[in-house]
C-alpha cells in the first residue's frame, strides 16, 4: 500500500479479445482495514493477479457486473486454485441475479465434479438485486441495471471501501444509471470500446466526454479498450488504464 486508503489495481484492462495483448477484466482492491477484493474476474484473471504477486488467496470477496466469460470466466480457476493451495477462509463471490446457477454450470462444463467437490473454505454467492445495497466483506454494495445483453441482468456497481467510493461501469450502452453510480464517487472506472463508433451495448469514448457534466465524480479510468481505441490513447480526455496501473486513493 501506498500513502491512501485504499489501492486499484488494474490487473487486467482489457477486452473480451485481448486487444493489445491485454489481459481481461479485473480490478484488484486494496484496503487499509480488510482483505482485498476483486472487481469483475475476465477469464484471464489468475495469471494476471500472479503476474503481478498479489495473492489470490488473501481475496474476501469477487463483485461481478455481469455474465460474461471476460468479466466472470476466471471464478473456477481462483476457486480451483484456492483448493489446491490449501486455501482456509471463506470466498464471497457477489454479481447479478442467476450468478450462482451461471458459475455452477461454468464449473461443471470447464471441471466436471468441481463444483460439488469438498474444499476446505466456503464460497457464498451472493446475487445484487439492482436498488438494494447490500454490505459484503465490509464494503457497502449498490449495483443498478445497465444496458449490456448477458443473459442476467447486467449491473453498474457502487463500492463503499473505508470511505473511498469507486463506481464501475461494467460493460454497457450509456443509461442513466451510470451518473447515479458514478454521484460524489472518488474513481469511476468506466468503459470506452470505441474512440466514437456506436455499437449495442458498449460505451465509446466521445459519449462518455458528450456526458462529462453529468458525472459528478473525480477521476475517470478507461479501461476495456478495443484495438481502435488504444490506438487514440495519447488523444484521450481521461486518463486510460493499462494492466498493472495503479490508483491511489483516500
Amino acid at each position: 500500500m501506498g500513502d491512501g486508503r485504499v489501492r486499484v489495481t488494474f490487473a487486467g484492462s482489457g477486452d473480451a479479445f485481448g486487444s493489445g495483448g491485454r489481459l481481461q477484466a479485473c480490478l484488484h482492491i486494496a484496503r487499509r482495514q480488510g482483505t482485498p477484493v476483486l472487481l469483475d474476474c475476465g477469464a484471464t484473471s489468475l495469471v494476471a493477479l500472479k503476474r503481478l504477486a498479489l495473492e489470490p488467496n488473501e481475496l474476501a470477496a469477487v463483485f461481478v457486473s455481469h455474465l460474461h466469460g471476460d468479466h466472470f470466466g476466471g471464478l473456477p480457476f481462483l476457486v480451483l486454485d484456492g483448493q489446491f493451495r490449501r486455501r482456509t477462509a471463506p470466498l464471497m463471490v457477489a454479481g447479478p441475479p442467476g450468478l450462482r446457477q451461471r458459475l455452477t454450470e461454468m464449473m461443471e462444463v470447464l471441471y466436471p465434479g468441481s463444483s460439488r467437490a469438498r474444499r476446505k473454505f466456503e464460497v457464498e454467492v451472493v446475487e445484487l438485486n439492482p436498488g438494494e445495497p447490500r454490505r459484503i466483506a465490509g464494503i457497502d454494495v449498490t449495483a443498478w441495471e445497465v444496458d449490456h445483453a448477458s443473459g442476467a441482468p447486467p449491473l453498474a456497481l457502487r463500492l463503499d471501501v473505508d470511505g473511498v467510493v469507486i463506481a464501475y461501469t461494467g460493460d454497457t450502452a450509456w443509461t442513466g444509471a451510470i451518473p447515479a453510480a458514478a454521484a460524489g464517487a472518488d474513481l469511476l472506472v468506466a468503459e470506452a470500446y470505441y474512440v466514437d463508433k456506436d455499437i449495442p451495448y458498449h460505451l465509446n469514448h466521445n459519449t462518455l466526454l458528450a456526458h462529462r457534466d453529468e458525472l459528478t465524480c473525480g477521476r475517470i479510468v478507461l479501461t476495456h479498450m478495443s484495438d481502435d481505441m488504444l490506438a487514440h490513447t495519447d488523444e484521450a480526455a481521461f486518463e486510460p488504464a493499462h494492466d498493472g496501473f495503479t490508483v491511489e486513493l483516500g
